[in-house]
């Protein structure tokens, strides 16, 4: 869905899809991003200056951090399960992370290819403390496109 040219989006709500699975109610998404290495040419021009052009390098790699409220969803633990394994082939996958809008209509998606999930953080646990438990779930991919 197109936004329109003047407004800006607030995002809602956040989603994870991957593999046919969606995982909604995620609260916080840090650290998505599109990245480049940069190369320095050095070299002399026709009158002998000396300049320095910067050229596009190879995409980087990146890590996007996930945070949701602890429930009994256990797809987090069992992604986490694969990789620590070195099953490799389950734990790697391609999929989206969404962003809702205030109707819980798409209207972002970000497609990450070969991610798989470095670790998964639980918030500190302390008796009678009133705050919501969160799981932090760190994911690392090779490449990150917004979907057109």
């Amino acid at each position: 869905m197109a936004l329109p040219d003047l407004d800006s989006s607030v995002g809602h709500s956040f989603g994870l899809e991957f593999d046919g699975v969606m995982i909604k109610n995620i609260t916080e998404i840090s650290g998505l991003k599109m990245e480049q290495d940069v190369i320095d040419l050095k070299q002399n021009t026709a009158d002998g200056k000396y300049v320095i052009k910067k050229l596009p390098g190879r995409p980087k790699a990146g890590e996007v951090t996930l945070t949701r409220g602890l429930t009994a969803d256990n797809s987090f633990e069992k992604w986490v399960e694969s990789a620590h394994f070195g099953k490799m082939a389950d734990a790697r996958k391609g999929g989206s992370i969404i962003v809702f809008d205030y109707e819980g209509i798409a209207i972002k998606r970000y497609t990450l290819t070969n991610a798989w999930p470095k670790s998964l953080e639980l918030n500190a646990l302390k008796a009678g403390d009133t705050s919501v438990l969160t799981e932090k779930l760190v994911i690392t991919y090779e490449e990150m496109k917004p979907a057109a």
